[in-house]
């Protein structure tokens, strides 16, 4: 076995695979950049060597550096992680050529299932089904167009080395391809430092379902079941499950006999994913294969109780897998969630800056965080917007599934957007917890956005005794302050507490706590300065974060954060009385909706422009943003150029 390794990689998977091998005794080796000097999986490893400037090109890409950290510490072997080197094959070569073990698969199988488009061709010639497509390289966009034309839209344009939901658009008509193709390879290059293209059709209403596959340097193969991974935002995966809700055995034995038999094809060995697009019907049809530990095998380890990372090393070292394929059953259900640094409230742009607090909920009981943050830290413009992987394991999806709204509820994150309500959403929409998605679900049920879960009239008004609960600590401690006039003040007892535009009359005393006259069965202890509450209502528990403001507090729970202004009852009429204040109209502007890079302007000064026409892109966390016009115009001031960096709200253009 190995005595070092060293880790190509950052954050949360370069921390998971730390883990794993100090319970192994190997001792670690981190690489980190600038931005990350101070990250955990630095602080988590035996030995760090710093590789260069924030982007990754300038220090995670560089191969030839890599190899050298690892000469200089002893490193007899290195894990890639995913993303970054771990799918390429010059870099698996290079290992092998300076006596460096790559922890992965053999170059050879990299290069035939890594690439997108060789990867459909060889399913093809083995026989395996595959999506309808044009797998060669594509000259230019208007080639594109034709062979878009050809295939019949809906298409989609796919980087060839892409991943993660980058380096891919959906093209619904001739204008789609012409606006997207260019911006597709340029995603392709930043990201993957590959800007070929290939078209295939897009199935509508699909399934994505995967299956893990591990093998072995002695030619034994086995698959560990599948993943659900059909609920995704602009065709990056936001949750995970396994087994699938959709899979009968039978299905589940016929895929996983032929993810065995394309890995066998091009003597596949280390953990590997198939990734399939799989019809309502329960036709499925080969996407790709993935040479690379997935980020959501945390699922597969929780049902199988198998660690893939410590088997993915000892594979390396030539072990034999200690398990047949019969050895391997799937106990129990469990769901991940990725907690993204993005806003949901505003159009899920992605959001930078520092974890002012970063506090996940404890471990255990089912719960599992996989992160490679800390409070204090930052979250860059140059990496994945992934902040976490919040991962729950029960007898059933459905205790599976009620763990995740519990745990979400105890999350604590501030500082920067995050998707933290829109994942709690998620775990409580009723189509979700039946089953029945599908790829468009997010698309067809949040079609205009992302505004809070609903809350019901009990949540309603268990949030408001609460509110009414906190507003009289607060008064409480007020009435202690010294040198009051005419003695001691005593703490109102009735409150109006208005939430969501109704308003509910509280009464809150030593033995009770009523809402518009129904006694609540509240139990709960609430100090100033408490941002989290644990509450009972007849024995039903119920986790609120809150936070004063100027005129009561945001209350945030089951996926929504709801403002509840509290007013002692005897003067709560005269707020009727105050005038609102009317925002500023912006309307004249284009504002950057989020940190980022500009790398194109399509207008000048002086031109006219339609309601739709693109105006400008933004390139942020690796992915092109086209910002387009909301009504007709004139741009009367450009007040950016290409190659700025913008912060969220900065003027890009003025119209007339």
């Amino acid at each position: 076995m190995f005595k070092k390794i060293l880790i190509a990689n950052r954050g949360e998977i370069a921390c998971r695979v730390i883990r794993s091998a100090q319970k192994m005794g190997i001792a670690t080796v981190a690489v980190y950049s600038d931005a990350d000097a101070r990250s955990p999986h630095v602080e988590m490893a035996d030995e760090a060597v710093h590789l260069g400037p924030p982007p990754a090109a300038e220090s995670y890409l560089l191969a030839d550096k890599i190899i050298q950290a690892c000469k200089e510490t002893g490193a007899e072997a290195v894990h890639p992680g995913y993303g970054f080197l771990s799918e390429r094959e010059s870099f698996a070569k290079a290992c092998a050529d300076n006596d460096i073990v790559f922890i992965g698969p053999p170059p050879g199988a990299i290069a035939a299932m890594g690439d997108k488009i060789e990867s459909k061709k060889l399913a093809k010639k083995a026989g395996v089904s595959v999506v309808p497509g044009h797998v060669g390289e594509i000259d230019d966009t208007e080639h594109a167009v034709k062979i878009s034309s050809e295939i019949g839209y809906p298409v989609m344009m796919k980087a060839s080395a892409g991943g993660g939901g980058k380096g891919m658009r959906l093209a619904w008509n001739e204008q789609d391809v012409r606006e997207g193709f260019e911006a597709t390879k340029r995603e392709g290059l930043a990201s993957f430092g590959d800007d070929r293209v290939f078209i295939e059709k897009f199935i509508e209403q699909p399934r994505h379902i995967e299956i893990q596959v591990l093998g072995d340097k002695h030619g034994n193969i086995v698959y560990l079941g599948e993943r659900e991974c059909s609920i995704q935002r602009r065709h990056q995966k936001v949750v995970e499950e396994a087994p699938s809700p959709f899979v009968d055995p039978e299905m589940r034995k016929a895929m996983g006999e032929q993810a065995v038999a394309l890995a066998a094809a091009v003597d596949y060995h280390s953990a590997g994913t198939v990734e399939l697009i799989v019809g309502a019907d329960k036709s499925f049809y080969f996407l790709e294969m993935n040479t690379r530990l997935q980020v959501e095998h945390p699922v597969t380890e929780n049902v199988t109780g198998v660690d893939l990372v410590e088997q993915m090393i000892r594979v390396a070292a030539g072990e034999k897998l200690p398990f047949a394929q019969d050895d391997i059953a799937l106990n129990g259900w469990s769901v991940e969630n990725r907690v993204y640094a993005e806003d949901p409230y505003r159009g899920f742009l992605p959001s930078i800056g520092r974890l002012v607090r970063y506090d996940p909920p404890e471990e255990g009981a089912g719960v599992r965080v996989d992160d490679g943050v800390a409070e204090g830290g930052e979250v860059s413009m140059f990496y994945d917007p992934m902040i976490a992987k919040l991962i729950t394991y029960a007898e059933t999806r459905e205790a599976a599934i009620d763990l995740q709204i519990d745990a979400l509820d105890r999350f604590e994150l501030d500082g920067l957007g995050h998707n933290l309500d829109f994942l709690s959403a998620l775990m409580q929409h009723p189509r979700f917890r039946s089953g029945e998605i599908t790829t468009n679900f997010i698309a067809e049920e949040y079609p205009d956005g992302f505004e809070g879960a609903p809350a019901d009239e009990t949540l309603t008004k268990r949030l408001a005794a609460i509110a009414g609960f906190a507003a009289t600590a607060h008064s409480d401690r007020a009435r202690r302050v010294s040198g009051q006039l005419d003695g001691p003040l005593r703490p109102p007892a009735d409150w109006v507490v208005d939430i969501n535009g109704t308003a509910h009359d509280v009464h809150v005393d030593l033995d009770d706590v009523s809402v518009d006259g129904e006694a609540m069965e509240l139990a709960m202890a609430y100090a100033p300065g408490d941002r989290m509450i644990e509450a009972e209502f007849g024995g039903e528990a119920l986790t609120v974060k809150i936070r004063p403001g100027r005129y009561g507090f945001t209350v945030t729970t089951r996926g929504a954060s709801h403002e509840a202004r509290t007013l002692p009852r005897h003067f709560a009429h005269l707020a009727e009385h105050m005038i609102e204040k009317e925002p500023p109209d912006l309307s004249k502007f284009l504002l950057c909706p989020m940190p980022g890079l500009i790398t194109a302007l399509h207008v000048g000064e002086g031109d006219k422009v339609e309601a739709g026409q693109p105006l400008a892109v933004i390139e942020a966390m690796k992915m092109e943003n086209i910002l387009r016009a909301e009504k007709a115009g004139v741009v009367s001031t450009v007040c950016a150029a290409e190659g700025d960096s913008l912060a969220a709200d900065d003027v890009i253009m003025e119209f007339e």
